[in-house]
C-alpha cells in the first residue's frame, strides 16, 4: 500500500515538474533562452528537449512497453542530474527543483517496479 502511494505521488510530482518545464520552454521561451545561455548550453536544444519530455511522459503514463518506460526514466534521470549540476555550477539557486525532480524520478522508478508490472 505504501509503495503504491509513493509511486503515484512521485510520478505525479515528476509529471508536474516536467509539464511546468515544457510550459516554460514553449511559453516563456526568452526566459529559458537566458538560462541556457547563462549555463553555456546551445539554445537550439530547447524545443527538442521539450518534445522529448512530452514523449517521455507519454511513455510513462501510456505503459506501452517496459523497455520504452526504462528509456523514459533514463532520459528523465539524466536530464534532472545534468540540470542539477548545471544550476549548481552557475550558482543561480535553481538547483533544488532539479533535486526534487531527481528524487521523484528515482522514487517513481523503483516503486513502479512493484506497483505496475
Amino acid at each position: 500500500m505504501l509503495k503504491k502511494f509513493l509511486y503515484w505521488v512521485s510520478t505525479g510530482i515528476l509529471t508536474l515538474i516536467m509539464l511546468f518545464s515544457v510550459y516554460n520552454y514553449f511559453f516563456n521561451h526568452e526566459l529559458i533562452v537566458g538560462f541556457f545561455e547563462n549555463m553555456g548550453y546551445p539554445t537550439y536544444l530547447i524545443y527538442p528537449l521539450a518534445i522529448a519530455k512530452i514523449l517521455g511522459l507519454v511513455a510513462l503514463w501510456g505503459n506501452f512497453s517496459k523497455s520504452l518506460k526504462e528509456w523514459a526514466y533514463a532520459g528523465f534521470f539524466f536530464n534532472v542530474l545534468l540540470a542539477f549540476f548545471a544550476h549548481y555550477m552557475v550558482s543561480d539557486g535553481e538547483h533544488m527543483g532539479a533535486l526534487i525532480a531527481a528524487i521523484a524520478v528515482i522514487t517513481s522508478y523503483f516503486t513502479g517496479k512493484h506497483v505496475r508490472p
